[in-house]
């Protein structure tokens, strides 16, 4: 499989298995064809929505990540990056608040987390976003001191 591979029109294999903990400790984080496609189905669904909103390019922080990486970065062991279902992203110049409720109004989604944000602070943190074929829960979250609380917590 190609790095270079392009899973949407603005997002490339590169860039949703990218690690710089990977490419430090030697970890290979290619993900199986199956989770290529669902790749593909993320950036669909999720990603390619959210550069059309708001109409500037990114680049994910995190997308795939294998077990073994995973594992190195300190992820759950459940995680739904290890799925090829989960990414966490930023857009510089936009508040991950906002983000974060523009992606729960309009997307259709399994989990939104708004990770480590500081109110005042627009781009503190980041936003964490799952998608799965099928049943999606539309379960949002903000993550703050430790703790997980329910819905969007500014």
């Amino acid at each position: 499989m190609e790095l270079d591979m392009m899973l949407s029109e603005h997002f490339s294999l590169y860039e949703l298995t990218r690690s710089e903990t990977a490419a430090r400790k030697g970890i290979d984080n290619t993900p199986t064809q199956r989770l290529a496609g669902k790749l593909i189905e993320l950036c669909q669904v999720i990603l390619e929505p959210i550069r059309e909103q708001f109409g500037r390019p990114y680049r994910p922080n995190s997308g795939y990540r294998s077990p073994a990486l995973n594992v190195e970065v300190g992820g759950s062991k459940n995680s739904q990056h290890c799925r090829a279902e989960a990414v966490d992203i930023e857009i510089a110049g936009v508040s991950n608040f906002k983000l974060a409720e523009w992606i729960r109004n309009n997307l259709v989604f399994d989990q939104l987390i708004l990770e480590c944000y500081t109110p005042g602070i627009p781009n503190s943190g980041w936003v964490h976003v799952s998608y799965r074929a099928g049943q999606n829960r539309g379960r949002v979250m903000t993550y703050s001191g430790g703790k997980y609380l329910s819905g969007l917590v500014a």
